[in-house]
């Protein structure tokens, strides 16, 4: 599922010559695009949707909808790490999905799998 998500602009900078912030959404921080809200300030909230921001919004309905985000697990599900809730969702006690893989225990999935003769 994708959401429009509010998020509080940290700094704003140019990239390519288009108008991007830094969002913090509860927490979890992401690019956006602010061509649709050219005078988004930073300390302004703003709803964003696949890495856009859209629409202006004051502080309390943000923070109003990110603790209810919050509780639903809809940020986790928005923002978290794709591997460990195909995991949770199987069940399996490892974060990696591959509970009888090579990696199986680790904390984390591997960056890059090194064996004998390859990079």
């Amino acid at each position: 599922m994708c959401l429009a998500v509010p998020g509080r602009v940290l700094d704003i900078g140019e990239k390519d010559g288009t108008r991007m912030a830094t969002v913090d959404f509860g927490g979890v921080q992401k690019e956006v695009c602010l061509e649709y809200l050219p005078d988004l300030q930073v300390g302004e909230y703003a709803i964003v949707h696949v890495g856009f921001a859209l629409q202006r919004l004051d502080e309390e309905s943000a923070r109003q909808t990110l603790a209810l985000f919050e509780e639903l697990g809809m940020l986790q599900e928005e923002f978290g790490d794709p591997w460990e809730q195909a995991a949770a969702q199987a069940g399996a006690d490892s974060p990696w999905p591959f509970a009888d893989g090579p990696f199986a225990g680790e904390a984390t999935a591997p960056q890059q799998v090194q064996e004998e003769g390859r990079p």
